[in-house]
C-alpha cells in the first residue's frame, strides 16, 4: 500500500493517514524557494515537530493556532508551545511511543542540537517512525548517521524512509545511504538539501549513488504530492 505525501520544501512534508493530515517540521514562510506555497492552505490534524531550529519549528505556531492542530514534540517544545497559547499539544522525548486515534509514533534518537531562536534550549532532537495501518515509515529528523539506526528494524519494517541528505548540518548522500542500509529501506525520499546554499547538492548524482546500492532515491518538488 502507498503513503501519499506533499512535500513543501526543506524538510516540511505532509502524510496523509486515514483522511488526517500530518505536517512534519513546518518551515515556508521564510524559504524563498517555497514561495509558491500559501501556509494559510496548509491543513494539519497533526503537528510533528522534530527539534526546536526555525528551520523546522518557524511556523509551527501559527499553523497550529490557524488549524488546533496536535502537535507532537519535545516536553521542551511542549513547554514553549503552551506558553504561547497552544494547549493541544503531546509532549514526547527519545525512546518513547504513543498511539493516536490513526496511526501511533515512536520517537527516535537523532544526532543534532536543538535550540529556539532565542538561543534556549529546545530539548534532545528526535526522529520519528510512524506506524499506520499496515505500514510504517521513518523520519530520522536532523540527523548525523548513528548507529542507533541499526535499531529501526527491531521496531518496524518500513515502506520507506525520510532522510537529510544535504550534507554540512546532517547527513551527506553517503551516509544516508549507510542510513537507508541500517533502516533496510530500498525507498527513500530525500529532503534538508538546497534550501541554503551549504547544502545544493547535484540531483542526478544523488540518485545515481543512491541507484548504485539499489536504493530509490526520491527527490519531490516543492508542492508536489505524490504516492510514495
Amino acid at each position: 500500500s502507498t503513503m501519499q505525501l506533499t512535500y513543501y520544501g526543506h524538510s516540511c512534508f505532509a502524510a496523509i493517514i486515514n483522511g488526517k493530515h500530518l505536517l512534519f517540521d513546518p518551515f515556508v514562510s521564510a524559504n524563498e524557494m517555497a514561495a509558491a506555497i500559501d501556509i494559510h492552505q496548509i491543513q494539519a490534524d497533526y503537528i510533528l515537530v522534530s527539534h526546536a531550529h526555525s528551520d523546522h519549528f518557524l511556523d509551527c505556531l501559527s499553523i497550529a493556532l490557524r488549524t488546533g492542530a496536535k502537535v507532537i514534540c519535545s516536553w521542551e517544545v511542549h513547554e514553549w508551545l503552551q506558553a504561547k497559547g497552544v494547549q493541544n499539544t503531546q509532549p514526547m522525548n527519545v525512546g518513547g511511543k504513543c498511539t493516536f486515534d490513526d496511526f501511533t509514533v515512536k520517537c527516535t534518537v537523532a544526532q543534532h542540537s536543538s535550540s529556539f531562536s532565542d538561543g534556549s534550549y529546545g530539548g534532545h532532537p528526535m526522529g520519528f517512525i510512524i506506524y499506520a495501518e499496515s505500514q510504517a515509515f521513518y523520519y530520522s529528523g536532523d540527523t548525523a548517521l548513528t548507529l542507533d539506526m541499526q535499531l529501526i528494524p527491531r521496531w518496524a519494517e518500513l515502506s520507506f524512509a525520510i532522510l537529510p541528505i544535504g550534507d554540512h548540518f546532517t547527513m551527506g548522500i553517503r551516509d544516508a545511504i549507510h542510513a537507508s542500509q541500517f533502516v533496510k529501506t530500498n525507498k527513500v525520499v530525500g529532503v534538508h538539501f538546497d534550501t541554503f546554499e551549504y547544502i545544493k547538492i547535484d540531483h542526478a548524482d544523488a540518485i545515481r549513488a543512491f541507484e548504485k546500492e539499489n536504493i530509490e532515491l526520491i527527490l519531490m518538488n516543492i508542492g508536489e504530492m505524490r504516492e510514495v
